[in-house]
């Protein structure tokens, strides 16, 4: 296979197995340019990409910035917070006058769940969704993948514990679709607040002591509680949720493995980890925000590929 399924990266959930793995070839191959003196290639000098933040983001927007530059591509930066949404205009207006100057590739961030979805049926340039509202975020996903498969040498058989606040979540659900699409296990844990009503119907089961969670597990992939996405108290107080659902040292080296520890950060130290499990050679967190790049290089070349000229 040398090319993706799919039209637009809109989610995993519209990914086959195929298209993940042509994804990780074409990542490893940009890995490999990534490392060298000269971190760039021409292969994008033609393709313009607008990236559209509709929400602040630090790491993501950094992430795919600098795979765009690496690609050799042109880039137009948009930020919802200096733009004439504040003034009232629609989605598809904002993103009409965006295309009118000829862009071909739009990466979008949007509070909104489906934004990406919908914005796909209106307009032709390639979309890749980089989060939408607590739904998808396809390319986290990806990376931690990714991420797995580097450290353990496949997904395949790996038990995965995603812990903390999957309510509120996007990377939760992409990383769902993504595993079980490539023959991993999934368990939750978490407090049963922050536990979304269905989940389990997506063939997932539910832990809610984190010590077993992580004697079962072989990668314990770790996010935060997303205070800023919260009307409602959720649990008593940071302290409680700290003692129940955090990850220390001491707790770390009473199991009888040694297990991988992951984050999609950005990391709340002291609450969801503690500083010496987050810089222990355990976690790949570093690892992680280095493969995202690569994997977002690769999703931007092969969604370019298809783009007739």
């Amino acid at each position: 296979m040398t090319q993706l399924s799919v039209t637009n990266l809109l989610g995993i959930k519209h990914l086959n197995k195929d298209d993940i793995q042509l994804i990780f070839k074409t990542a490893d191959h940009f890995k490999e340019v990534i490392n060298r003196p000269i971190k760039k290639v021409p292969s994008l000098r033609d393709i313009t990409i607008a990236n559209l933040f509709f929400e602040n983001s630090t790491r993501t927007k950094l992430s795919f910035e600098l795979a765009e530059k690496r690609l050799s591509a042109d880039i137009i930066n948009f930020s919802a917070a200096q733009s004439s949404v504040k003034k009232g205009e629609s989605l598809i207006d904002t993103v009409n006058n965006i295309l009118s100057m000829k862009v071909d590739i739009i990466v979008m961030r949007h509070p909104n769940e489906g934004a990406g979805h919908f914005l796909s049926k209106h307009i032709k340039a390639k979309i890749v969704n980089a989060g939408d509202g607590a739904h998808e975020h396809p390319t986290q996903a990806l990376l931690d993948s990714y991420s797995i498969r580097e450290k353990l040498g496949s997904v395949k058989g790996k038990k995965i514990v995603i812990v903390g606040d999957i309510l509120h979540s996007r990377v939760a659900l992409s990383n769902i679709y993504a595993l079980q699409l490539q023959g991993a296990e999934v368990k939750l844990c978490g407090p049963t607040t922050l536990m979304p009503k269905y989940i389990t119907q997506l063939g997932v089961s539910y832990e809610n002591s984190l010590r077993k969670a992580l004697e079962w597990c072989d990668v314990a992939n770790v996010l935060r509680v997303q205070h800023e996405r919260m009307d409602i108290k959720y649990f008593p107080s940071i302290r409680e949720y700290t003692q129940l659902f955090g990850i220390n040292k001491e707790l770390l080296n009473s199991l009888n493995k040694e297990i991988v520890i992951m984050h999609p950060g950005p990391i709340n130290r002291g609450v969801e980890l503690t500083s010496d499990v987050a810089d222990s050679k355990q976690a790949i967190i570093l690892n992680q925000v280095e493969n995202g790049v690569a994997i977002r290089m690769a999703v931007i070349y092969l969604l370019a590929q298809q783009i007739k000229r």
